[in-house]
């Protein structure tokens, strides 16, 4: 399991200094309806909650 996930997304409640993740797991989908995606950009990280 990864120690450090890191995320660029500051508008996002669970980002802290240092492009870090506070959340305390990751839900990560595939776009399309399948199990298959071929990079990263067919995927979606549905963690992100906006900061308030």
């Amino acid at each position: 399991m990864a120690k450090d996930v890191l995320c660029e997304v500051n508008s996002c409640k669970y980002w802290a200094n240092g492009n870090k993740c506070n959340a305390s797991s990751i839900y990560v989908v595939n776009r399309h309806n399948n199990n298959q995606a071929r990079n990263s950009e067919e995927t979606d990280c549905k963690t992100f909650e906006p900061k308030i």
